[in-house]
């Protein structure tokens, strides 16, 4: 099998001399993988998407780093490399760098899982670029042309390390309306792909991912152990899975025994999906969807005095910019207090944020204001963040926290 030439560019980067401001350079210095437009100083005028930037310091002209340059962008150069030693970015620094990312996640691969994040951008050294695996298909998403030109040096040493038998390219939307590549969103650069749906197997759970059309790269891998968890602990429970998605915690909950299931989601197509990826696996409790807005349903419930054993609330990002951070926070609150009352005695409120503009002990603050200011008892028996194959190399790397709260009456 060989690799489609879509993913062969024709422009050769060239190398840039920059220097940034003091601003910048601290960054650089930091390890900070970003670099604004408005820190940089000195950069030759002809500097192309793709192009590897060579930071200079201020002190005897030292190199601080070395970046690829993305002229469509406000972060305009994004970060591979940060510190004065020699380093050449070819194929073997890919090989390497890929290699060390792989290796991080050689525990996970121990379990019965075989989905999994091989490379997550910035925080594995690949800003802009996301790379899954499901089974024997590895996804590629991409979010910056500053990858087209590497493409063809990359994509066949990610393949070769998961052991893919297809490749997939995903474009994000801005990617998609560049005009420097023949690539388009979801085309099969290696291998076949005989559907689009894809099954995987997650800590011995079925499911499926559409990797042509779903979500980001076809699912939400993240959660991955936070769904492990809260299906130990749903054996026999009713539960209850707000901005249920394709049913991650749902299907676990179904998968390790639990007596009933209800998913809630605006989407019909992803309840849809959530009761399919339930069937994958045998259970024998009962799943029920309901497509509807989480406030409003939620309200509803409480008043027909509907509660559940274990309730998870794990909606999607509120704070996409910062003016939403605020507003962002009223609704976690809400939301939490929504928990509360559905939650039976003796019952397990799961509340989850992947705002990275929230910050975690915002969150967990939250929470914790909330619950504090009810009559009922509880204990905060566990935090959790990012899995393995997530990992955090800075802070805005960071977005996933999760609570749990276990009531004592």
């Amino acid at each position: 099998m060989s690799f489609s030439p879509q993913i062969k560019s024709n422009y050769k980067p060239k190398n840039l001399a920059v220097k940034l401001n003091a601003k910048g350079e601290q960054f650089v210095t930091q390890g900070h993988p970003w670099v604004f437009s408005n820190n940089i100083s000195k950069i030759n005028d002809t500097a192309r998407s793709g192009d590897l930037a060579i930071i200079f310091g201020k002190n005897k002209n030292r190199v601080i780093g070395l970046g690829l340059y993305d002229a469509n962008s406000p972060i305009r150069i994004k970060m591979l490399h940060h510190g004065a030693k020699k380093v050449t970015i070819d194929d073997l620094y890919f090989e390497k760098q890929i290699q060390e990312a792989y290796s991080k996640r050689l525990h996970l691969l121990k379990t019965n899982t075989n989905s999994y994040r091989l490379l997550f951008g910035e925080n594995d050294g690949f800003p802009g670029l996301i790379a899954d695996v499901y089974a024997t298909v590895l996804v590629v998403k991409i979010y910056s042309e500053i990858w087209l030109p590497y493409l063809d040096t990359i994509i066949p040493i990610l393949q070769e390390v998961s052991h893919a038998e297809t490749v997939v390219i995903r474009l994000s939307r801005a990617l998609e309306q560049s005009k420097l590549h023949k690539i388009k969103n979801g085309d099969v650069v290696f291998g076949t792909l005989e559907n689009e749906v894809v099954q995987f197997i997650e800590h011995n759970v079925k499911f499926s991912a559409n990797v042509i059309k779903g979500h980001k790269t076809g699912y939400f891998l993240d959660h991955r152990a936070n769904r492990k968890q809260v299906g130990e602990w749903s054996k026999g429970k009713t539960v209850l899975d707000v901005f249920s998605y394709a049913g991650g915690f749902s299907v676990h909950a179904l998968y390790n025994g639990a007596k009933s299931v209800t998913s809630l989601d605006i989407s019909k197509q992803a309840l849809e999906i959530a009761y399919q990826n339930g069937k994958l696996n045998d259970y024998s409790g009962k799943h029920d969807i309901i497509a509807g807005d989480a406030f409003v349903e939620l309200k509803k419930m409480i008043k027909s005095k509907q509660t559940f054993d274990v309730v998870v609330i794990d909606p999607p990002s509120f704070a996409k910019q910062q003016s939403e951070i605020d507003l962002a926070k009223r609704k976690y609150a809400q939301l939490a207090e929504l928990g509360i009352q559905l939650t039976t005695s003796k019952g397990l409120l799961v509340l989850a944020s992947c705002s990275s503009r929230v910050l975690a002990h915002s969150f967990f603050d939250i929470n914790l204001q909330v619950l504090n200011n009810q009559s009922r008892q509880f204990n905060n028996i566990l935090n959790t963040y990012h899995d393995i194959d997530h990992p955090i190399s800075f802070p805005e790397g960071a977005y996933l926290k999760c609570g749990y709260y276990r009531f004592s009456n």
